[in-house]
This record gives C-alpha cells, sequence and structure tokens, in this order.
C-alpha cells in the first residue's frame, strides 16, 4: 500500500450525514485549506510510522465533533493536536479558527500517552465523523455499511504498518479487531467514557508497565473527572471478555454546516 493511495481513498470516502475532514471543510470553524492540510499532515505521518517499527495501532470507534472532525486525527482534539504531530516529528499549522476545545476522551488518552515512548499510531473503526442528520455537530455510532467501509481502510493500514499488537479501545473497537488483526496480538480495554477512565488508565498502565499514575497528583486529573475503579485486563482470544457497557456517545452543539472540497492532489 502507497500512502497516497491509502489517503486518497479517506479522501473519497462519503456517507450520508458524516463529514470527511480529509475532503470536507467546515464552514464554521475550519480554514479555507484546512482539509488540504489534515491529508499532508497524515501522509507525512504515516510516512514516519512506516520508518520504524510500530509497537501497536490503538483502534477507536469513530471521530467525534470536538476531536476528530476538526483535527483529522483519531482520539485527538485540538489541545492535544500538536503532541500528536510532535510524536511523528510532524509539523502542523492551524486548522480551526478560533479557541482550541477540550474533548474529554481525547485528554485522558493523552494523559497516558504522554508516559509512553513506544511508537502507537491511533486509527477509528470508521475514520470519518457521523453525526445526527441535520446535526452536523452531534454523534452517532456509525452504521454496518460505514463500519465495512473503515473496517478496509484499517486492514490496509494493519498491513503496511505491521504493528506488534492491537489495542482495541471499547466494543466496537473490538469487534473490529477481531475481523482484521490479521498475524498480531489483538488486545482489549475499556473506553474511558461513562465512567471507565480510570479502568482504562490502569489496563493501560499493566500494559505498558507505566508507575502509578496517581502519582501525579489529583490536580492533574481535576478536569477530566476521574472516578476510583479497579483493573479488569483482557485479550481478544484469551481469558474472558472485559466486562463494559456499549460505548455510545452522543451530543449536539451549535449550528452549521459543511460543504465538499476537491480531493487532496486535485486542482
Amino acid at each position: 500500500m502507497g500512502v497516497e493511495y491509502f489517503v486518497k481513498e479517506l479522501s473519497s470516502l462519503s456517507f450520508e450525514n458524516t463529514f470527511n475532514p480529509y475532503s470536507d471543510r467546515c464552514e464554521v470553524y475550519d480554514i479555507c485549506d484546512a482539509p488540504k492540510k489534515r491529508s499532508s499532515m497524515l501522509e507525512e505521518m504515516l510516512i514516519a510510522a512506516s520508518e520504524v517499527e510500530v509497537d501497536s495501532i490503538w483502534i477507536g470507534r469513530d471521530l467525534g465533533y470536538r476531536g476528530g472532525r476538526r483535527t483529522g486525527l483519531a482520539l485527538t482534539d485540538d489541545v492535544h493536536l500538536s503532541h500528536h504531530a510532535e510524536r511523528w516529528g510532524v509539523e502542523v499549522g492551524r486548522l480551526i479558527k478560533g479557541q482550541a476545545i477540550l474533548e474529554r476522551t481525547a485528554a485522558v488518552i493523552w494523559s497516558v500517552l504522554e508516559q509512553i515512548t513506544s511508537p502507537i499510531f491511533l486509527w477509528n473503526v470508521f475514520p470519518l465523523h457521523p453525526h445526527e442528520p441535520g446535526v452536523p455537530f452531534s454523534n452517532r455510532v456509525h452504521n454496518s455499511r460505514e463500519r465495512m467501509a473503515g473496517e478496509e481502510l484499517l486492514e490496509m493500514l494493519v498491513d503496511y504498518l505491521k504493528p506488534k499488537k492491537i489495542v482495541a479501545i471499547g466494543n466496537d473497537a473490538e469487534k473490529a479487531a477481531i475481523r482484521i488483526k490479521g498475524h498480531c496480538k489483538a488486545m482489549k480495554v475499556r473506553h474511558p467514557s461513562y465512567g471507565g477512565q480510570n479502568i482504562f488508565l490502569e489496563q493501560i498502565r499493566s500494559i505498558y508497565n507505566i508507575e502509578e499514575m496517581s502519582a501525579l497528583g489529583s490536580d492533574h486529573w481535576s478536569g477530566i473527572g476521574l472516578e476510583r475503579a479497579h483493573p479488569l485486563p483482557g485479550m481478544l482470544g484469551a481469558g474472558p471478555a472485559v466486562p463494559v457497557r456499549p460505548d455510545i456517545a452522543s451530543g449536539t452543539g451549535g449550528e452549521g454546516g459543511c460543504f465538499r472540497s476537491d480531493p487532496p492532489g486535485r486542482a
């Protein structure tokens, strides 16, 4: 798989009630060339990742309106965009007008990613932002048709980067990992939403042998709202599954729309 081909396939994905940050431009928040910049950034990240031994790909469900819709990157909001780019030695310019927005799930993800030096690539089962009809700034669960298209790209990505393992974050990611994991090990962790933050952090701490996160101090977590929980580690195909509730996030906010721009590489 060539990187340009992968990004072209990604940018060509189009479904009703979805936003593709690599070919769509949000009229409310995006700067004029945001789709092109997001595509170039992803290409550079993929090239950088292909040049190292990727430890793992962390898989989420789909892009959210407060995070990936704006950055184009899985599990990454405006606040952590530069951190994500820096991990791969990529420079990132401004993509969004106005102030940076913090997404709660991204905040939890990056609180632990910043303690891990291993090369980790972030992706989603469905790499676009699915939203409710007529409400672009909302979240919905992707449907089966969208999932199939997303899994095709995910399988290409796994074949290209050849990670040592896949870390599936939540139920939807676990199902996809089972179908496409190939020859690498796949592990499931709790999604940090709906009170699952501490379980997620404990599981990641166990997988990557990181020191107790509470040592960072309570102030670090004050804006995230962590709850006490016990680790429930699980591995696909090896031992009991982790009991979790469905990872269904929803929300609405604001008004606005988007329009489709030219795919990267075209005038």
